[in-house]
């Protein structure tokens, strides 16, 4: 695609008194009659890892079928729409992950692949989950090098090195000002987390002037995502009022039932808008935590998360953990088809991404890491997408993790117990 804007900073931000606003891809960010794909602009790679708890129930999880002809499994089915988009890679084996005590070390080796009792590897990577190596390699130049985020408090799937966890932030009022808000005293950050008004109001002088200088395309964008960011802002603003009149009640689901699929809804939302105004290009998302006691009455399952994944082989567990299963399916798949809504040139946001979407754990009433359920949404880094590769038996996990961080660009020919990429996804 060529273009002949006046060319604006990829870089520029709205800002106002307490406020500083990222801008996505523009065109008049883009030199006059030069290739996007030439130019600093060009969409880089943008990361994500969604983890969630206690594995799939394999059978239900497996699609029928190899290559491109493959048939969604009734877990991935709300995945289907997207499946130029989806490759599933079956047959995975996290070997550092397994532990007489998995809940301890199941998050922490996800994307680490090294056993917290492992004293005798060395490297510059070891320890260091891959989102951080990714970070490290192509997250300098952004305002955050990366984003953890959660759906329920507590633990970590990402690490700065060995046992070196980072803080996943789950209230979105936070993720929300930490993106937008601008000041750094105490009194800023209190008048922000207090604020009830719109971020908006702060760079209305700023976004008038902005807009005069742009083409009506720019200007309809421009438009449009601030439309984006002040319905995020309403929503974070609705959700919080109700989790505040609650006080704290640990482990319990902030307000009615269906408010956490819209706090997971609003914390993928943060990560589509910090991808398409590039305030970060790498992010994590755990959805729900390990040993999680959770119900979910949305989809009529009253019995708690944890004990349910015990479920002995039983039909009826089955069938209660697949509704679950699905359902994490399903608030994911609304991220990713997200992604495709936000348009960079001649793409969206998901033909650059690259998402990783699992969980550490197999059959969670044996607490085993063999095989694990994980599957990548995107085509960014040139995946194909499209198809489901069943890799064999006992295949290192860490292989995927080295896969996806070459397809970012990262050059590294090790991770964690790999033995090498995978040149098929």
């Amino acid at each position: 695609m060529f273009l002949s804007k006046k060319h604006l900073s990829r870089r520029t931000v709205l800002k106002g008194a307490g406020a500083a606003i990222a801008l996505p891809l523009l065109d008049a960010m883009i030199p006059a009659g030069t290739a996007l794909a030439n130019t600093a602009a060009a969409p880089k790679p943008r990361l994500a890892f969604v983890y969630f708890p206690h594995g799939a129930v394999e059978k239900y999880w497996t699609p029928e079928g190899t290559g491109r002809d493959f048939k969604f499994s009734p877990i991935l089915k709300p995945l289907e729409p997207l499946r130029e988009y989806v490759t599933v890679v079956t047959g995975l084996r996290n070997k550092p992950g397994e532990s007489s005590n998995p809940h301890g070390i199941i998050e922490q080796t996800w994307l680490t692949c090294l056993n917290p009792d492992d004293r005798s590897s060395s490297g510059p990577n070891v320890g260091m989950s891959i989102d951080q190596v990714i970070a490290r390699d192509i997250g300098g130049d952004t305002p955050l090098p990366s984003l953890e985020l959660c759906g329920e408090p507590g633990g970590s799937v990402n690490y700065r090195g060995r046992n070196q966890g980072l803080p996943l932030e789950g209230n979105p009022r936070k993720v929300f000002f930490t993106m937008f808000g601008a000041g750094d005293s105490n009194a800023d950050r209190k008048a922000r987390l207090e604020f009830t008004g719109s971020i908006l109001d702060y760079v209305q002088d700023a976004s008038k002037s902005l807009s005069r200088k742009l083409g009506p395309t720019d200007r309809a964008l421009i438009d449009d995502y601030l439309q984006s960011v002040r319905e995020v802002e309403q929503r974070v603003q609705k959700l919080m009022a109700k989790a505040d009149s609650l006080g704290n009640l640990p482990d319990a689901p902030l307000g009615a039932p269906d408010d956490f699929s819209e706090l997971l809804d609003i914390q993928f939302e943060m990560i589509a808008l910090a991808f398409q105004t590039g305030q970060t290009r790498v992010a994590s998302m755990r959805m729900i935590k390990e040993a999680s006691m959770r119900t979910f009455p949305s989809v009529g399952v009253d019995e708690a998360f944890h004990p349910l994944s015990h479920h002995g082989e039983d039909p009826a567990k089955h069938e209660k953990l697949i509704k679950v299963q699905a359902y994490q399916t399903e608030r994911f798949a609304r991220f990713a088809k997200r992604l495709t809504e936000i348009k960079e040139g001649d793409r969206n946001l998901l033909d650059s991404s690259i998402i990783l979407f699992g969980s550490n754990m197999a059959n969670s009433d044996l607490h085993n890491n063999n095989p694990l359920p994980q599957l990548i949404a995107g085509k960014g880094g040139g995946i194909k997408g499209g198809q489901h590769l069943a890799m064999p038996k006992d295949t290192p996990h860490a292989n995927i993790l080295l896969t996806i961080a070459q397809r970012a660009g990262v050059n590294i020919e090790k991770f964690g117990d790999s033995t090498g990429a995978f040149s098929e996804v």
